[in-house]
């Protein structure tokens, strides 16, 4: 992105009780369950550190046992701080609020990437993958979840005249602000153009429909979900792709040169409760173990 180009616009759930309002509670067991089946599928075996793009409160964070340190970031610094709460203090586990364009670490220091029900918010998804893309090193794994706007209840309302935009185009439609549903094809684009590579993409969440839910028990939903997933029928409401980085990148797995300044990428000093760059001098804080790097202490 250069200078003259506006900040894309972004989704922030500061303060609000998503973890409550949209999960816990609120009938989306089926939801969860669908998601962590494929996603266990999906990952590797083992890994050295992973990145949880769009962490929030942490509700898949318990899936990456597998790796040995997972760096969960989100733009919320109150969703980060619940997070907190559960997985607590630990070299395991680091916490950074900061903007999914401007990832602050340095080139090739993730060996996996995930992002579940994260890129739906995002008005830029090419400079997003880049930034994904930027971070990993050669062959790391990357698992993407996206809204799927070729799902067959919109194919039906659109058939019916009750839907005005078409499921078929190939362009992402924001439905809501901040709320895109994206063409697999487009999203297939997007991604080799980021420089990735994929390896498999599975349908998830057949079934969502409340009086579906409502009538149905779970489990039952969730064994039949399973069985339509290896189909590869792209016609649900969310589509997991899992995605190898193609070509050459820079393999710098060190935690001591985890961080760079999200501005100008120059290398990070700690000093006490600050990081502080060496190429322009900028600071951003550290709160209460959580990396913020949402606005730099001297814009603030």
């Amino acid at each position: 992105m250069t200078k003259h180009e506006p900040q894309p616009r972004i989704c922030d759930y500061e303060g609000s009780n998503y973890r409550t309002e949209f999960w816990e509670g609120r009938g989306r067991d089926y939801e969860d369950r669908v998601e962590r089946l494929v996603l266990r599928r999906m990952l590797p075996l083992s890994g050295r550190r992973l990145l949880e793009v769009g962490a929030g409160f942490g509700r898949l964070t318990g899936e990456y046992d597998m790796f040995a340190q997972v760096v969960l970031l989100d733009y919320s610094l109150s969703q980060l701080q619940y997070a907190q709460e559960q997985y607590g203090r630990s070299p395991r586990f680091v916490y950074v609020a900061a903007d999914a364009y401007k990832l602050p670490f340095q080139p090739g220091v993730f060996d996996g990437v995930t992002m579940i029900r994260v890129i739906h918010h995002m008005a830029k998804v090419d400079e997003v993958l880049a930034q994904v893309r930027r971070v990993l090193v050669e062959k790391g794994t990357f698992i993407l979840e996206h809204a799927n706007k070729r799902n067959l209840k919109a194919m039906l309302r659109y058939a019916l005249g009750k839907q005005d935009w078409s499921p078929y185009d190939l362009s992402p439609v924001e439905f809501v602000e901040l709320n895109f549903d994206f063409h697999p094809s487009y999203i297939k684009h997007e991604l080799k153009r980021a420089g990735f590579a994929i390896q498999q993409r599975t349908p998830v969440s057949f079934f969502r429909l409340q009086s579906l839910k409502d009538r149905v028990p779970t489990d039952l939903l969730v064994s039949l979900d399973a069985m339509l997933q290896p189909t590869q029928m792209l016609v649900s409401p969310s589509v997991f792709v899992k995605s190898i980085a193609a070509g050459t990148s820079p393999n710098h797995l060190d935690s001591t040169t985890l961080f760079a300044c999200p501005e100008c990428g120059g290398s990070l000093n700690r000093i006490d409760d600050t990081m502080v760059c060496e190429r322009d001098g900028r600071r951003w804080a550290v709160r209460d173990g959580i990396y913020d790097f949402k606005a730099s202490v001297d814009e603030r």
